[in-house]
């Protein structure tokens, strides 16, 4: 089954809501990135916090081969669940990579 699709839409509607939804402390802003073309889709949080310039990605998750791989994710309680509850299969989701760790989360990304 091609997931792609539905799971580039879901990625970008959660991005977009946890930007929303995210409390705007300091100057900070929250700005969501999709590209479902690349397959990439960010939350990068830009601003003054006190007297230091922040520029950083909070969130980044790549789709590759209908799989969702969590790059990034900086958010207290992560967007994992987010994404299940809106229709990922959490068996398409891979949270870390180990460079020795299990090859089977590994073989699909290393295929690209």
């Amino acid at each position: 089954m091609d997931c792609s699709l539905s799971y580039a839409t879901i990625l970008k509607q959660t991005v977009q809501k946890a930007t929303i939804a995210q409390p705007r402390l300091q100057a900070i802003q929250l700005y969501p990135v999709c590209d479902a073309d690349s397959g990439h889709f960010l939350i990068l949080a830009t601003g003054w916090d006190k007297q230091q310039w922040i520029d950083s990605i909070l969130f980044h998750a790549r789709l590759v081969n209908d799989r969702v791989l969590i790059e990034q994710d900086n958010f207290e309680e992560g967007l994992t669940h987010a994404l299940i509850a809106a229709g990922i299969n959490a068996e398409h989701i891979v949270t870390s990579l180990e460079p020795h760790g299990n090859s089977s989360q590994t073989e699909w990304v290393d295929a690209v």
